[in-house]
């Protein structure tokens, strides 16, 4: 397994939105271990989407389970969601966010608390997920990528931008 080179902000190929996935196969398989691999050889990394490693196709990769943020209540584990899709979100909070694409800075973000969403599996079967807190706001993040979107362009108002703490590997 490899670990895949992470675009960083300003590359504009982060603007890029993904298209869907048709194919399930082998090659969608190995693909999703490489973004796994990269999900978690990354200091404090909770998520990752394909365009992030500049592949542009509708593909997430999440795991809240190891995190200590206090949002944190619900989490389904290692989730891997193709072309997901949310179709219901409700409540509203605000949330300290940082990315693997902007390794710099965090910034504060408001993000639906409770959301429901539609995905396929590897294998190309429909899931429905509901999930709230942090798993909520990660989902949706990286749902942001696959529409070519940073959170610094949800940011509350430009004070709300803060220089990252360095995380050791």
């Amino acid at each position: 397994m490899r670990k895949l080179q992470v675009l960083t902000y300003p590359d504009q190929r982060l603007k890029l939105p993904s298209v869907e996935v048709v194919h399930f196969d082998r090659e969608l398989e190995e693909f999703v271990q490489s973004l796994i691999f990269t999900m978690k050889s990354s200091p404090g990394c909770v998520g990752i989407a394909s365009p992030q490693v500049g592949v542009h196709r509708r593909i997430v990769v999440i795991d809240t389970s190891g995190s200590k943020h206090r949002e944190n209540r619900v989490s389904h584990g290692l989730t891997v969601l193709i072309n997901p899709t949310i179709v219901s979100a409700e409540g509203e909070f605000t949330v300290r966010e940082g990315c693997l694409s902007v390794p710099d800075y965090t910034g504060n973000v408001k993000r639906s608390y409770w959301i429901r969403v539609h995905a396929f599996d590897l294998k190309g079967n429909p899931l429905e997920l509901e999930t709230e807190g942090f798993e909520a706001v990660v989902i949706q993040h990286e749902i942001d990528h696959l529409e070519g979107k940073l959170f610094i362009e949800r940011l509350l108002s430009p004070r709300d931008l803060f220089k990252r703490k360095v995380y050791r590997s």
